[in-house]
């Protein structure tokens, strides 16, 4: 008999390559709550979060036959934050978000959860720096400062549809820098 608890994670996927649903049974209570948690320390809202959590597990059970990795724990939470931001740019929670971001402070993140934050803020403050200066405004308005398309389009005197092909552009960019994490944009 398996002590499926005492496993690591690389023996845990090798276990669920197989089609273990012992092993997944396990994966799931080792990381759902900090998933979660994750996820509510952004949206607070405890539907999406459920939502978010269910969706990654689904995906991992469905593509356990593929090689997904030797440690669940970045891993997933690597998932959670595509979907978080998925979510966001499809304007799922956006109105709920922005109006959050307004009134509450940013919370304590555990250590790991700050260095996972600042390596991607560094990520995408260094591909927007790379971008040329026009894309670079548009962006920055958009994300930074949290901008509708129309409201930037009005600051900068442009097109609503201008401002939006420039995010596009910029959004599929940044899309292909992360590529080297592609097997998460599968999530998205």
């Amino acid at each position: 008999m398996i002590a499926y608890h005492l496993l690591s994670d690389s023996e845990l996927a090798a276990q669920l390559k197989t089609g273990d649903d012992v092993a997944f049974n396990e994966i799931y209570k080792r990381y759902w709550k900090s998933l979660y948690e994750s996820a509510y320390a952004v949206l607070k809202d405890s539907t999406s979060c459920d939502d978010i959590v269910q969706e990654i597990f689904v995906w991992v059970w469905t593509n356990r036959e593929k090689h997904l990795t030797d440690s669940f724990r970045p891993y997933l939470h690597a998932a959670v934050k595509y979907k978080i931001a998925n979510l966001i740019r499809h304007g799922k929670v956006k109105d709920a978000y922005l109006a959050r971001s307004l009134t509450l402070k940013h919370r304590a993140e555990t250590d790991e959860n700050e260095l996972e934050l600042k390596e991607l803020k560094e990520i995408i403050a260094q591909f927007t720096s790379k971008l040329p200066s026009r894309a670079k405004l548009i962006f920055q308005l958009s994300r930074n400062e949290l901008l509708s398309n129309k409201e930037i389009a009005l600051q900068l005197g442009i097109s609503e549809k201008t401002v939006e092909n420039q995010m596009n552009i910029s959004l599929k960019k940044l899309k292909k820098t992360l590529g080297n994490l592609s097997f998460l944009m599968n999530l998205i």
